[in-house]
């Protein structure tokens, strides 16, 4: 089973960039590189820093999900080593795919340095992915009810059945709000407990996603040009889609997946202008963090490394 797993994830994600590809270049066929580089150059100097500002808040918001898992687990650790691990995690995963499993891999490794067990590594990993998911149905929530057309632009549908699912959203966060002050009783799922956090944890996990994707949202926002119809909130709310998308997909990098699904979300948008702005994001969001995460992983295996060899020569 685990070696049909093995197969199974990598092959989806294959499978997600090759149709997401096909569908994508339908969309911008009529483009040329040229296109691009002109909207590209033609994004203000004060705009590029204002994106790589975003980044910063983005990746300082992923930190403090981390640092809300370990308060949860009363296992408090330095912001320093937490802001290095969830860096590195969340650069490799968002790159590789299949965040939650690679992410997992990644943390254990560093956690489990710091005296972590198995099982409060896996709780942790849960925490993180559920404060990005609460994050994002608040945010979806709140923008759905404020703008519910976006659903339509991505589905052949009406308009109200947005808004109700925007207050659908909202609801289930409120929900979550309520069952950790009142103290409900855990979820059980056969012999698996699902508690609330404290009001404590709660209320810092809705405070740092929104923060992590709003400041994500910002990259792209700030990468693109000025226009009719266009404003922070409908970025947020393509973002929110097709980052979504991107993440269920499965796909590497979401590759693909998030270029199509913002661009239908986007339609007022020159295509070049859409496919600019996301490359401004990939390129600040992914594959320098990617970069950086890289050689922090080489220093911290070859540190692991000659630890290991120095107590081996030790106890010779």
């Amino acid at each position: 089973m685990k070696r049909l797993l093995d197969f199974l994830w990598p092959a989806l994600g294959l499978v997600a960039v090759v149709f997401s590809g096909w569908l994508l270049y339908q969309e911008v066929r009529s483009l040329s590189a040229s296109d691009i580089l002109a909207s590209l150059s033609a994004i203000p100097l004060h705009r590029w820093v204002l994106a790589g500002l975003s980044t910063l808040v983005a990746y300082g918001a992923l930190a403090w999900y981390d640092r809300i898992a370990l308060l949860h687990l009363n296992k408090p650790l330095g912001w320093g080593f937490i802001s290095i691990v969830s860096f590195t995690t969340y650069a490799l995963s968002h790159n590789i795919g299949a965040s939650v499993f690679s992410g997992a891999a990644v943390r254990y490794r560093a956690y489990s340095t710091k005296g972590l067990t198995a099982a409060e590594i896996g709780v942790l990993v849960a925490l993180c992915s559920f404060t990005f998911m609460l994050g994002t149905v608040m945010l979806g929530g709140i923008v759905l009810v404020g703008e519910p057309e976006l659903i339509s632009r991505l589905f052949d549908v009406p308009v109200w059945p947005g808004r109700v699912l925007g207050f659908v959203f909202l609801g289930g966060v409120a929900l979550y709000v309520l069952g950790s002050l009142l103290g409900f009783k855990p979820l059980t799922i056969g012999s698996f407990h699902i508690y609330y956090p404290r009001p404590a944890i709660v209320i810092r996990q809705l405070l740092a996603a929104p923060l992590e994707l709003l400041g994500a949202a910002g990259i792209i926002y700030f990468a693109l040009p000025a226009a009719e119809g266009v404003d922070f909130f409908s970025v947020l709310g393509a973002f929110l889609g097709s980052f979504s998308a991107a993440l269920l997909s499965n796909a590497p990098g979401g590759l693909g997946v998030l270029e199509y699904v913002f661009l239908k979300a986007m339609p007022n948008l020159a295509a070049a202008d859409v496919i600019a702005a996301l490359l401004v994001f990939r390129l600040f969001y992914l594959l320098i963090p990617l970069v950086f995460a890289c050689v922090v992983v080489l220093i911290f295996e070859r540190r692991r490394l000659l630890d290991a060899i120095k107590a081996k020569a030790h106890i010779s």
